[in-house]
């Protein structure tokens, strides 16, 4: 059985999806994220501390974004090409900073994790 990081990383390796298949797959989480055991779901994960793996993946975010701010702060008003293009050049050109930023920006995600699990318990205790 494969683990989540060797999962995440087959699924994180650049593919070329076409408009239409994003768009299919946007309609198909929109419609997810309104039932009601998506919901069940997304509530009992907040009671608990993500796994080391899915924390690692956290961080790995967070470090990606901070290059993006860094040296593409116009990131987010490109359109989906340019972005697709940039996103390889980061990858090449700073993976190993995201790399060194991702184990530094762990201690972050531990922190925001046991702050998010402390608010979600107190607000389960409240209702």
């Amino acid at each position: 059985m494969k683990t989540f990081l060797e999962l995440y990383d087959e699924l994180s390796e650049f593919r070329v999806i076409s408009k239409a298949q994003r768009r299919k797959m946007g309609i198909r989480m929109k419609r997810l994220a309104k039932s009601a055991a998506y919901k069940k779901k997304v509530e009992k994960s907040k009671l608990r501390v993500a796994s080391p793996e899915k924390q690692k993946v956290k961080a790995a975010k967070m470090a990606k974004q901070f290059v993006l701010d860094k040296f593409y702060p116009k990131y987010k008003e490109m359109g989906m090409p340019q972005r697709v293009k940039i996103d390889q050049l980061v990858k090449v050109k700073y993976g190993g900073m995201i790399a060194k930023l991702t184990q530094k920006y762990m201690k972050k995600v531990k922190a925001k994790e046991l702050v998010k699990v402390k608010k979600a318990r107190e607000a389960k205790k409240d209702a």
